[in-house]
């Protein structure tokens, strides 16, 4: 069965960096994917204006995207200002709706960036909502059911004072790995701001050491991680396990 994969997380690269291997995998596999960035990375240049590098950056994600065959959007949210109130909610809740998707990847609870965390608490809050149709947000009809919903490792597997951040089980993307670097270095505005901003030299070498890391910790050359929050009413089904099959890493 076919199924809609929604990817949102908070800056363009962050999907490709965490997820873009098993999104690629669920692509080969048939399944339609529409990644989604809160924000057009207004922010990440010291040598561009806002408005200049966030157009650079939402060509550089839909390019990123197209690699697979996914449909890419920005929320419009900007840089260090995703936050978790009322309005915030009811936008990512009309974005949901009118995307309609059956699971759901974003970004993890606890994260170095205070986007990467506002984005996860608004997604999961945004689920349950989703389908309560007196929760009015525009003109997008309420959902019939909340979709699954995962989350990604966190950056580098830690939370903020880099104690381990443990995944309920890895994707093996050892075949998808070549597909993911393609895709993150479609991001080539960033290399000048990482260097500056995080210190890498290199941020593909960077995003392929964390994913060996991962690999490592499931015996294999690479790997992403997850999580599913099951809370109630929350789905509760293995759903994105089941789809990659026997690329599951327990």
């Amino acid at each position: 069965m076919t199924r809609h994969i929604l990817s949102i997380h908070a800056h363009p690269d962050d999907m490709e960096i965490l997820a873009g291997g098993t999104l690629a995998l669920l692509a080969e596999k048939g399944h339609r994917i529409t990644v989604v960035t809160m924000t057009p990375g207004d922010c990440g240049s010291a040598e561009y204006g806002a408005e200049e590098i966030a157009a650079m950056r939402r060509l550089e994600a839909a390019a990123g995207a197209a690699l697979i065959g996914a449909s890419y959007e920005c929320a419009e949210f900007r840089d260090l200002a995703i936050f978790n109130d009322d309005i915030s909610r009811r936008r990512v809740v009309e974005l949901i709706r009118s995307i309609r998707p059956d699971l759901i990847l974003t970004s993890a609870p606890s994260d170095y960036h205070c986007d990467h965390e506002a984005t996860s608490m608004l997604v999961r809050d945004a689920c349950f909502a989703v389908s309560a149709p007196n929760y009015r947000t525009g003109v997008a009809a309420a959902l019939e059911a909340i979709p699954h919903l995962y989350f990604m490792d966190s950056v580098e597997g830690t939370d903020r004072e880099g104690k381990p951040v443990h995944p309920e089980f890895g994707v093996n993307i050892e075949a998808q790995f070549a597909l993911k670097r393609e895709m993150l270095a479609a991001h080539a505005s960033q290399r000048n701001w990482l260097m500056r901003q995080h210190g890498m030299d290199d941020y593909l070498l960077t995003m392929e050491e964390w994913t060996h890391q991962r690999g490592q910790s499931f015996g294999v050359k690479y790997a992403e991680g997850f999580r599913q929050y099951r809370h109630h009413p929350y789905p509760v089904s293995p759903l994105l396990q089941e789809m990659v099959g026997g690329l599951l890493l327990r």
